[in-house]
């Protein structure tokens, strides 16, 4: 196939207009886009007749939005491709890492082959990256990175990964640390860290062990959050003195973060303000728990902490459910936070696509631009709030000008 290619007949947003009931309607496009080296380096809009001597694909008037980033996962952990599996009832955490433990040996070795179908399920759904934790712990070592590696190094070209080395079971006990180093020089990405409380019982030092992990090399960190209250706000607190110690601003990020939910919104305020200022982000899983407040995403992102959302493990020890479809986290939390007009549905697409919208607040088309890759998931729909409030099934995703 030649390397330069024309998309004929593709739907792009390019602004919004005010209905006379005061309802905003998103405008729309057709446009042929042509792309070469897997880059968009022309564009004319669908009346303009394509140059001749080039490949075609017509893409039928099919809506392009930007690929889907996939910010919390565990490649490591699925039982895809294994027999059905439900999940062993427990009464608390320590019972749930105790079972895990028990069969981290006895999975370690088809860890390539269980994450390689995992990474096929979120692609297909639109995901091109993906953010990955993987186990580093006393049981199996660097066994499940090593499948993990190798499972995205078959995807190459197609798929980009962070690789997080986490210590599951504890970064302080044991020979953790000396493993989570060794995790950092055999293809982990970033450095990761567990409930400095509740899991580690030392806040500081956890939180200091993993930052001098992370600078030994200049490597970024996502740290899972589950402790709750005055102790989870806290260690958020300590962290954010930890990060601008370190001159680490925008190289972090704390996922869950239940605590964020759990304080009062004037207290809200002031930690939203304050991971803003070190660019701290959070990572969500928009979980359905009754009994579980989650942060207060709308509240962080008006005062400018980058929120991202992933759909953590799925078909695991610690779960049955999930389908790798990072969108329905969106729709999830529009769901939840009752939004249901036009403007409110498109902008909580960018929690899915690592912030990249293709229509501005102000409703100004901002994507795709000349030079941006050519990588999109392709729509029957009529804008991109319809395809967060109904979660189109039939999608094509197209990698570097590739459909995959």
């Amino acid at each position: 196939m030649s390397k330069v290619k024309w998309l004929s007949n593709v739907k792009l947003e390019i602004g919004e207009k005010l209905l006379h009931n005061g309802t905003i309607e998103t405008e729309t496009g057709l446009f042929h886009l042509k792309v070469e080296d897997g880059k968009i380096v022309d564009q004319l809009t669908a009346d303009e007749n394509v140059p001749a001597g080039y490949d075609i694909i017509d893409m039928k008037q099919k809506l392009a939005l930007p690929t889907f980033k996939e910010m919390h996962n565990h490649l490591d952990k699925t039982y895809m491709t294994l027999d059905w599996k439900a999940c062993t009832p427990v009464a608390n955490l320590k019972e749930r890492l105790d079972l895990e433990a028990q069969e981290l040996s006895i999975l370690a070795g088809s860890a390539q082959q269980r994450a390689t179908k995992m990474i096929e399920t979120l692609l297909q759904s639109g995901s091109t990256h993906i953010r990955t934790h993987v186990n580093i712990d006393p049981y199996i070592g660097l066994k499940n990175l090593e499948g993990v590696v190798a499972a995205l190094e078959t995807f190459k070209g197609k798929v980009t990964a962070d690789i997080i080395a986490f210590p599951q079971h504890g970064l302080l006990r044991e020979s953790v640390p000396q493993l989570m180093r060794e995790a950092m020089r055999s293809g982990a990405t970033m450095v990761g860290g567990l409930d400095p409380a509740g899991i580690d019982r030392a806040i500081e030092k956890s939180l200091y062990e993993v930052m001098d992990i992370a600078t030994e090399f200049d490597a970024d960190v996502d740290i899972h959050l589950h402790d709750g209250g005055h102790v989870g706000y806290y260690t958020t607190d300590k962290w954010i003195d930890i990060v601008l110690e370190a001159n680490y601003r925008g190289r972090t990020a704390l996922s869950h973060s239940f605590c964020l939910g759990d304080i009062p919104i004037p207290q809200q305020i002031v930690v939203a303000n304050r991971l803003a200022e070190a660019d701290v982000a959070i990572m969500s899983t928009i979980p359905i728990n009754l009994n579980r407040v989650i942060p207060p995403i709308d509240l962080l992102d008006n005062h400018g902490v980058k929120v991202h959302f992933g759909c953590d493990g799925f078909y695991d020890s610690w779960s049955p459910y999930g389908n790798g479809d990072v969108l329905e986290k969106a729709t999830r939390f529009c769901e939840l936070t009752n939004k249901k007009d036009e403007k409110s549905l498109r902008n909580a697409l960018k929690w899915v696509t690592g912030g990249i919208l293709p229509l501005n607040k102000e409703g100004q088309k901002v994507w795709p631009n000349i030079q941006d890759d050519a990588n999109f998931i392709f729509f029957d729909a009529a804008s991109s709030a319809e395809v967060v409030a109904r979660k189109p099934k039939n999608r094509l995703v197209m990698v570097k000008g590739e459909l995959l």
